[in-house]
């Protein structure tokens, strides 16, 4: 109960500096919007800008005037989601964007850059210092959603032979050190890693402890081309709160923290939510309905192909339902509950295909377990539908006919639903994407045929 009501008063502030806001752009405030925005977290001011019209945030925008202007700006662009990000840009002056870009770690001017076309990026690029241009476009090199296009270039390194005593003056020396870092890094003279040491370990360590005797455990590296997606593994499967980046050759050229990799997780997750809705992966409440149709139409389109399989079905089964009008009321619930067992099944597989818990050492093990809950489920389903049936209809023919089909139907929908993305995963394509058409299809296609079918042969 306390966490609702915090979620609530989170959700009436969140309103109220909503109506705030508008209310000082209306008016021309500058200095409110100043007072209204100076508290807030960037990601705060984020959600703000994209729960307001275009017209009305590129007004805000144009009255407020921050302290530390570029900083905080820079913060906010790294916060907003890329569609409304790419509004904002356009819409801000270059000067004041190229300040923004230039108090942003590498890492946040990559995820920037690469989802504007090539004139923006260049103008950008053109206003950032010479070595922060060249870091961005080496990383920009490497392929998309790679751990290359991840990293920040900013790293805190140490020779191997470093006491903590020369940790601790390194960083209290340096003219600049990252905005986030975690570890110290140990390189050998190659520039390779060799191991890493935690801020805690150096200040809990007595000066002449060499680095070396208190490396963590943990320490692992990702070679710049690996995917995003099995850095983010990584990540979640070692509990890493950062993990070097290093070329082909193992010479360290960056560095990934935990922040980084679970924003990919949480994509990733976001990702398989929409394509197994049909909605594309990239759909936001902040996107036009021209936008919206373009990412959801597509989908409806196919799904009206797959849907003429199961009028192909009922078809072929005419004269049965004209000589038990029943049928036609009663079909319909055997294949909606098998498409809720289906997409139920299909939910818990792609997750675990995500997060890598459902293998090939393991898939025989969760087919067999889907195989045993469908038909558990089936039973317990037709026992409710073929009394309700048979009490109803005063037949307790239509009874076991109804019972039959929900069984049959609840173990196709079981395993469909990890069948399919397993079949997608091992031909390459993404188990999100399509399965959930397909195992639709098949609970629908199947739940009206075997209906249908065990009606001609037991009710006619």
């Amino acid at each position: 109960m306390a966490e609702d009501r915090a979620d609530l008063d989170e959700e009436e502030a969140a309103m109220e500096r909503l109506t705030a806001a508008l209310a000082a752009v209306e008016a021309g405030d500058a200095a409110g919007i100043a007072a209204l925005l100076e508290p807030l977290h960037a990601a705060d001011i984020a959600d703000l800008l994209e729960q307001i019209d275009p017209d009305e945030r590129d007004a805000l925008l144009a009255l407020w005037h921050p302290a530390d202007a570029g900083e905080a700006l820079g913060d906010v662009l790294s916060e907003l989601s890329d569609s409304i990000r790419e509004e904002v840009i356009e819409a801000l002056p270059e000067a004041r964007v190229a300040e923004a870009m230039r108090e942003l770690e590498t890492d946040d001017v990559v995820d920037i850059l690469e989802d504007l076309d090539e004139p923006a990026q260049e103008k950008i690029l053109e206003a950032l210092d010479d070595s922060d241009r060249v870091a961005v476009e080496q990383a920009l090199s490497y392929p998309e959603y790679s751990a290359g296009r991840l990293m920040q270039r900013e790293t805190v390194v140490g020779p191997e032979h470093w006491t903590v005593g020369d940790a601790i003056d390194h960083m209290r020396s340096a003219d600049w050190l990252p905005d986030q870092f975690y570890h110290v890094i140990l390189t050998d003279p190659r520039m390779k890693p060799t191991g890493y040491v935690t801020l805690g370990r150096i200040l809990s360590s007595n000066r002449d402890v060499k680095l070396k005797d208190i490396v963590e455990d943990s320490f692992r590296t990702v070679v710049a081309t690996d995917p995003e997606a099995d850095v983010a593994y990584i990540f979640n499967q070692y509990h890493l709160i950062s993990c070097p980046v290093v070329d082909e050759s193992g010479r360290l050229v960056g560095v990934i923290t935990i922040d980084d990799a679970m924003n990919v997780l949480d994509e990733e997750h976001q990702e398989d939510m929409l394509r197994l809705a049909g909605v594309g992966d990239e759909s936001t409440v902040a996107d036009g309905p021209v936008e919206t149709v373009k990412q959801r139409l597509p989908w409806l389109v196919a799904n009206l192909f797959t849907a003429s399989f199961s009028a192909i079905v009922i078809s072929q089964f005419q004269s049965t339902i004209a000589g038990l009008v029943a049928l036609a009321a009663l079909m319909p619930i055997v294949a909606s509950t098998g498409g809720i067992a289906g997409t139920q099944s299909l939910a818990v597989a792609v997750r675990a295909l995500a997060t890598r818990d459902l293998t090939r050492a393991n898939a025989g093990r969760v087919v067999r377990r889907e195989l045993a809950a469908g038909l558990l489920n089936g039973l317990g389903l037709a026992v409710i539908l073929g009394l309700a049936g048979a009490l109803i209809f005063g037949d307790w023919h239509l009874g076991f006919v109804l019972a039959a089909a929900m069984i049959v139907n609840q173990i196709v929908a079981a395993l469909g639903g990890v069948l399919v993305p397993l079949t997608l995963e091992r031909m390459g394509l993404d188990p999100a994407l399509a399965s959930g058409t397909f195992v639709t299809t098949l609970t629908d296609v199947m739940g009206y045929f075997a209906f249908l079918g065990l009606a001609t042969l037991v009710l006619l």
